[in-house]
Formats: structure tokens, C-alpha cells, sequence
């Protein structure tokens, strides 16, 4: 709901602050005042094109502010949210028009972009009147108030779920159809990389054991030799370091023997010679087992060659090229079940294709009778409101191919003047025609899930009872919905919950538009000069009392 609204430097108005309350409000004024520049101001808080026209005389920018009153859990918060905008329960919109051309939105109090704005907007206002951005007008929409008017929507959103799957298996079938070549291509590549490595039969750290493996074989002589030679050194050759070691310990022994003190040197020599001999028993145990195998060494590096070049063709290391092949055994599975894959997707399809024809065939049923309690229920309304001899229709095209509404499209057709057939609304209503027709939908089907109406030219060519029935529908809409309505009849003003006067001021040489709330005697005196023009006699106020006090118990 629009709560408060401030403009600045915006045609002729120089600074103005109106705040908004629920249920019906009117504007009234001369012709001239400036009634309409309030719509405009709107319009452009809903997305509407920005122009340096509308910059008042003298000034650099305009700017137009909007709060607007979200209620808890509504799906726009939640939108919001989700793009990291808070509002805390109040929506702040901005839009600055500039000289310069440096136009600015601003949503939530930070920067945004016009095609946000107007698509956001379409969930807080609509403008009933001269403006684009109607119900009305968008098409697209008449299928969807249809649905509405009939209580369809569950049995469209039943449909919509079915024509869902449908397109998923659809698109899963167009899939298989366009990859067929390519499939086949990629199944003869996996194959060959499947094999490959499965072959190879590599194991986890495989690649580690050989490399030390060859750096072994690589050394064999060498190790050999060196291991005999130090074993010899150890044990094995006369004067070897254990016989020499043998003689050292005897020569201390008798030292030993005569000074006691020598004792511990004795316990070390013998820790030494059994270390030693440990040390003489393992490189022999070391050479025994040493090989000199030219003929395994090749084998090992042909093994890491063979590594080298799988991952350098599939993944750095070995346990990933293991991984990569079991993969590629998973997708080969896949591409050759594509044959079975097809044949239950051409089934699913088909299954899926009679359960739509039957649901959309009971959607389309409905809707055409729908649609002729929908005419009954329009033309009943929209004779009443000065438009005696109009027809109200629905056409529907059918298309070729199911689609996510339905079966069918709905266009809303009208004729103003009789002996004329029913042509596209879209194309031949005036501004207060739709507006008058729009206020007809709103009786017949009064859910909306927008907050703010505005309507603008409602009383166009209208006037006695007719004008009174007119105010008694728009307040009839406004228990339900914020209802804003420029008017210059007093039958409708006199069901206003809130009325303003809108009039032109001249101060300092300068022109502006003046807002003003109304109550009391102020408003008896606004409504009697809607009644009496420019001679206002005690019986034209009395009238203006009596229409106000109707209003009011309406």
C-alpha cells in the first residue's frame, strides 16, 4: 500500500508531501490544477520513462519519493530480501530526473535500474486510466483474470505442474536426438581410454615403488660391490676390523687386569665389536640380496614410461587415473543405454502427452464457460456505469502445440457503441473506458493481489446516477484494496474516505500545484462547488452534506 508520497521540482509543483491512508481517496480541483501531474509522479515511481520536460522551470532535477507498506510475508519482501534489499516493512522508492541526463533509481535506499523499478511495480500499483501500465492493456494478463474470475487457477497450476514434466522429457528427448553423432564419437573415445587404462592394471603407488625399484637396478654393480667390500673390511679379510679389534681388547684386558680402572673401557670395546658384527652380518645379508638384472630394469622403466604417458593424457597421478577410468566405464554404461534410455522417454512422453490433452482439454472446457458468465457478468456491469449498449466478450485462439497456460490463448474483446463487433480492448478503449472497465472486473472478481489502484478518467462522459453507482463501486473495491482516484463528478468524491484538494497557487510570480487534505466544512465547501460552479447557495451546501453523510454510510 502507497503510505506517503513527496515531489520536488516536478512540473509545476514545486514541493509537495501527501500521505496515503487505506481505503478510497479522491483528488478534486478546477480543470488545470495539476490533478493529473500527481498520476504522472506515480507513473513514474512505477518504472515509467523519465524526460527532462518534466523538470520544473528554473530547476536542475526533479525528484519523485514513494514508501510504500509491505505486509509480512508478502512474496515482494521476500524478493527483496533475496537480493539483499531490507524494508523492514516500508519500501522506499526514488527516481531522480536530471537537466544532464543523469537519471537515478532508487530502490530501498540504493541504486537500481529503471527495468528493476517497473518490474517490481507491477506488484505494488496499477494505473487505471490514459497510462501504458495497466492489467488491461498487457494481454498476457486477460487469460490469467479469466482463470481468476472462474476459480481455475488450482486446475491451471495442476496443468502447469503436467506441462512441466513434459517439457523436461521433451527437451530430454531433443537432447538424445542432437547428440546422437557426437555420442557415438565420444563412446569410441571412452572406450579406447577405458581399455587403456584398465589394461594398464595400475594400483595405488605403484609409480613410487618403481621409481626407487629402478634407482636400485640403476646401482646394482655398484651396491654389490661396495656392501662385499665393507662386509670384508668388517670380517671377512686377515686383519680385518674385527680381528683387529679382538687384538685391542686383549692388550687392554691385561692392562685391565693389573689397573681395575680400565674396567668400563673394557664393557665399550666389547659393545663396539657386537655392533660391528651386527653391522658385518647385515651388508652381507645385504649383497646376498642385491641384483644386477639388466633385464628387469628395462622392464621397470618401460612400466614408468607407460605411467608417464597415462598421466600425461589423463590425470597427475596415478590414483586419479584409476579414478578417471572408472569414470569413464560409468559414462560409457550411460551412452550405451541410450537406446533403452529413448524408448522409456518416448513413452514417458506419450503418457505424458494424453494425461495434458485430457487436463488441458478440462481447463479449455471450463474456461469457455467461464468465459460466458465472465461476458454476462462484465456487460451487466458495464451498463451501469454509462455504457448501455457496449458488448464484452472473450475469443480464444487455440494453439498448435500445448503451452505452459494452457491449450489456448484469451483476449478480452469490446465494443463501445452499438452496431459494431467486439474488437481488441487493447486497441479501441479510451483511457476512461478502461478505467470503467477495469472497475467492472474489479466487482465481478475483486481478488487482486495488488495493493494500490489508481483510476484516472473513471467518470469520463458520465455524470448523475450514474457517476453515484461509479463512487459506490470504488468503495466497494477499496475495503479490499487501496483505492486512488482522480475525479471531477461529486457523486463519486462524496464516497471518499480521505479527499484532497488539488489547486493551483501563485507565489512570488511563480506557479505551483497545492495539495490539500479536506474535512469538515472545507470539504462541504469543495463539494458544493463541484455542485454549483461558481454561485454556491446555503441549498447547494446542504446538498453537499447530505451526499457526503450518503457516501459515507455507503
Amino acid at each position: 500500500m502507497l503510505i506517503d508520497l513527496s515531489i520536488r521540482n516536478f512540473a509545476i509543483i514545486d514541493t509537495l508531501h501527501v500521505p496515503f491512508q487505506p481505503g478510497l481517496t479522491v483528488f478534486t480541483g478546477e480543470t488545470g490544477a495539476g490533478k493529473s501531474i500527481i498520476i504522472d509522479a506515480v507513473n513514474l515511481i512505477m518504472g515509467g520513462r523519465a524526460s527532462a520536460d518534466l523538470i520544473r522551470t528554473g530547476a536542475e532535477e526533479a525528484t519523485v519519493e514513494a514508501v510504500f507498506a509491505l505486509p509480512e510475508g508478502s512474496p515482494l519482501g521476500a524478493r527483496l530480501a533475496d537480493a539483499g534489499i531490507e524494508c523492514d516493512g516500508e519500501l522506499l522508492v526514488k527516481r531522480v530526473v536530471s537537466r544532464s541526463g543523469r537519471n537515478r533509481v532508487f530502490v530501498g535506499g540504493g541504486l537500481s535500474t529503471q527495468a528493476i523499478l517497473a518490474d517490481m511495480a507491477r506488484e505494488l500499483v496499477n494505473i487505471y486510466g490514459q497510462h501504458e501500465s495497466q492489467t488491461l492493456l498487457r494481454t498476457d494478463n486477460h487469460l490469467t483474470l479469466l482463470d481468476g474470475f472462474g476459480g481455475l487457477l488450482p486446475l491451471r497450476e495442476s496443468y502447469g505442474a503436467l506441462y512441466a514434466d513434459y517439457r523436461a522429457t521433451l527437451d530430454q528427448i531433443r537432447a538424445l536426438e542432437e547428440g546422437e553423432r557426437e555420442a557415438a564419437r565420444r563412446l569410441d573415445l571412452l572406450s579406447f581410454q577405458a581399455s587403456e587404462i584398465r589394461e594398464a592394471a595400475l594400483h595405488p603407488g605403484e609409480d613410487a615403488d618403481l621409481e626407487r625399484e629402478r634407482g636400485l637396478l640403476a646401482h646394482g654393480e655398484k651396491l654389490l660391490f661396495a656392501s662385499q667390500e665393507a662386509y670384508a673390511a668388517l670380517y671377512g679379510d686377515d686383519g680385518a676390523v674385527l680381528d683387529r679389534l679382538a687384538e685391542v681388547k686383549g692388550k687392554v684386558a691385561e692392562i685391565a687386569g693389573i689397573d681395575a680402572s680400565l674396567g668400563p673401557l673394557m664393557d665399550s670395546l666389547a659393545d663396539a665389536a657386537a655392533q660391528l658384527e651386527d653391522a658385518a652380518m647385515t651388508l652381507r645379508d645385504y649383497s646376498s640380496r642385491v641384483e644386477a638384472d639388466p633385464a628387469r630394469l628395462e622392464r621397470v622403466e618401460e612400466r614408468l614410461d607407460l605411467i608417464r604417458r597415462l598421466k600425461k593424457k589423463y590425470a597427475p597421478t596415478v590414483e586419479e587415473i584409476v579414478a578417471y577410468g572408472e569414470e569413464a566405464a560409468r559414462e560409457m554404461e550411460h551412452l550405451e543405454n541410450r537406446e533403452r534410455t529413448r524408448g522409456e522417454l518416448d513413452a514417458a512422453l506419450e503418457r505424458l502427452r494424453k494425461e495434458l490433452a485430457a487436463k488441458g482439454g478440462e481447463l479449455s472446457a471450463k474456461r469457455r464457460a467461464v468465459a460466458k458468465e465472465l461476458q454476462k457478468a462484465m456487460e451487466r456491469e458495464i451498463h451501469q456505469l454509462a455504457m448501455k449498449h457496449a458488448l464484452f466478450e472473450v475469443a480464444f485462439e487455440e494453439f498448435s502445440e500445448p503451452r505452459a497456460t494452457g491449450l489456448e490463448r484469451a483476449e478480452f474483446l469490446f465494443s463501445p457503441n452499438p452496431g459494431e463487433e467486439p474488437k481488441p480492448l487493447t486497441k479501441i478503449a479510451s483511457g476512461g473506458e478502461l478505467s470503467r472497465l477495469m472497475l467492472a472486473l474489479k466487482q465481478v472478481h475483486p481478488e487482486s493481489d495488488v495493493p494500490t489502484l489508481v483510476f484516472d478518467e473513471v467518470d469520463t462522459g458520465i455524470g448523475g446516477a450514474t457517476s453515484a453507482l461509479v463512487g459506490e463501486k470504488l468503495k466497494r473495491v477499496s475495503r479490499g484494496q487501496q483505492v486512488l482516484c482522480i475525479t471531477h463528478l461529486p457523486q463519486v468524491a462524496a464516497f471518499a474516505d480521505h479527499h484532497y484538494l488539488v489547486e493551483k497557487r501563485v507565489e512570488g510570480g511563480r506557479t505551483a500545484t497545492a495539495v490539500t487534505p479536506l474535512e469538515g466544512e472545507a470539504r462541504v465547501a469543495e463539494m458544493a462547488r463541484m455542485l454549483g460552479g461558481v454561485t454556491i447557495t446555503d441549498r447547494t451546501l446542504e446538498h453537499a452534506r447530505e451526499m457526503i453523510a450518503h457516501g459515507a454510510g455507503a
